[in-house]
């Protein structure tokens, strides 16, 4: 589950350590196995217990099997959900991200968008994989509560009715623009930025202002200011 081609023929993405495995077993998602320690079995609590397969594993064992060399408790195999098209609701803002590679990445910004409150997600294909070990790990629990979705982004933003804002080096202060009640907000690369296709349908231009001498922002971070900025409006 560790290799993106077993995972997608498997269709399943291993949650690793106790937090993360008890948050999912009070999901929605669908759970394989459960392999955990006696201890962790001894406090794991849930009504879905019996219908999960168990095994009861060391703690080198669960090292070997996962990828987080801190985990002394358990881990779970765990269904992806089936693909589909995205719904947004009305008066509501998405993140929409522009091929971000790093998986840490990803997963800080999906965490940062449950902190917010952003409920939906739109990648393009070539975003990092959602269900890599390390952008499952960077969540901390955050992917149960976020709608991923992956589109052709310039398809995708093709006659959308709400405010598509880009984040750019030149454009109206974050601090200061007036975020409506919806809008969709693309965050790009890590190193090349907003692609042109997708710069091509970007409505209304963001940034972030500089105050030193730094090169540029994180992309996390800057979904982080940008988020923040759209909830101190009070529309999010």
């Amino acid at each position: 589950m560790q290799v993106k081609k077993y995972r997608q023929a498997e269709q399943c993405f291993l949650v690793q350590g106790a937090k993360a495995v008890t948050e999912t077993l009070h999901s929605d998602f669908d759970i394989v196995l459960v392999a955990g320690t006696d201890a962790f079995f001894t406090e794991w609590e849930s009504p879905r217990q019996k219908s999960i397969e168990q095994v009861e594993v060391s703690v080198k064992e669960l090292t070997d099997l996962g990828s987080v060399e801190t985990n002394d408790a358990a881990l779970a195999v765990v269904k992806m959900k089936p693909r589909q098209k995205p719904r947004l609701p009305a008066n509501d803002f998405a993140l929409v991200l522009d091929d971000i590679r790093d998986p840490g990445n990803l997963g800080t910004i999906i965490r940062t968008a449950d902190w917010y409150g952003v409920k939906n997600i739109i990648a393009s294909p070539e975003t990092a994989d959602v269900y890599s070990p390390k952008v499952i790990n960077a969540t901390m629990g955050s992917f149960l509560r976020v709608n991923f979705f992956y589109e052709p982004l310039q398809e995708f933003l093709t006659g959308q009715s709400i405010p598509v804002y880009g984040t750019f080096l030149t454009g109206e202060d974050v601090h200061t623009i007036s975020f409506g009640k919806s809008g969709l907000i693309v965050i790009g690369n890590e190193s090349n930025g907003i692609s042109p296709a997708v710069k091509a349908k970007v409505t209304k231009r963001i940034t972030i202002p500089t105050y030193g001498k730094a090169e540029s922002l994180n992309a996390s971070v800057a979904t982080g200011i940008i988020l923040d900025n759209v909830r101190r409006t009070g529309r999010l």
